[in-house]
């Protein structure tokens, strides 16, 4: 049933912007990976995180393309798509 699942789709996200009160906009890049468990997932979430303070970053695993969502402002796409390679992970941007 449409709607129903508790998951966000992400994948309808990619490269949208949003106001904020300060008249700043937030980015969001939407990444295709191949994380297939949490725990990787959560290892990942450590490293981008501590890489990255003030971006708001997840995974959705239940999503085929297993997506990593960060959202921010000024995302380093390449810097990002970097960590997550170095860690034996694929990454790409989702088109």
């Amino acid at each position: 049933m449409l709607g129903s699942s508790p998951n966000f789709n992400l994948t309808t996200q990619q490269h949208s912007t949003k106001h904020t009160s300060r008249n700043n906009f937030k980015m969001v890049e939407v990444f295709k990976t191949n994380v297939q468990k949490k725990a990787q997932s959560k290892m990942l979430l450590c490293i981008l995180s501590e890489a990255f303070p003030s971006f708001k970053i997840n995974f959705d695993l239940s999503d085929c393309d297993k997506v990593l969502r960060v959202e921010g402002d000024n995302i380093e796409a390449l810097r990002i798509m970097t960590l997550v390679k170095e860690n034996g992970v694929k990454c790409e941007i989702l088109d």
